[in-house]
């Protein structure tokens, strides 16, 4: 999984402790920043799905952190971005809940395998 052609795309916390699950990986790995909860930090971008008290944000607050990621990745073609299931993990959320997110994402987003289908799965 740890590839450095790509950017490791995580679900994250405000507070920007990394201390678990993709978070960690990234922290270990893809040289994340203690304290730096949202966007790109080294070979990763964090996408808060938690609060900075470590609470699970709700759905409606998550949306705009995908949205600027987005927008990140379109604004960057030339880099690969390897989204994690990002808030269906430890945030508790499920594909369904998350993957509609992501529909329109750029090429260059390797999502997580039906992601990118998920929204004309359900049209």
């Amino acid at each position: 999984m740890n590839n450095p052609d790509k950017i490791f795309t995580f679900g994250s916390n405000l507070a920007g402790r990394h201390g678990a699950g993709a978070a960690l990986f990234a922290k270990q790995h893809h040289g994340v920043i203690q304290g730096q909860g949202v966007g790109r930090q080294g070979n990763s971008y964090g996408i808060p799905t938690k609060d900075r008290n470590i609470e699970t944000l709700p759905l409606d607050k998550i949306a705009p952190y995908v949205r600027q990621f987005l927008r990140y990745a379109e604004a960057y073609p030339d880099l690969k971005f390897q989204v994690t299931r990002v808030g269906c993990g430890l945030a508790g959320y499920t594909d369904k809940d998350i993957a509609p997110m992501f529909a329109g994402a750029p090429e260059n987003c390797e999502l997580p395998e039906g992601w990118r289908e998920w929204k004309a799965a359900q049209d």
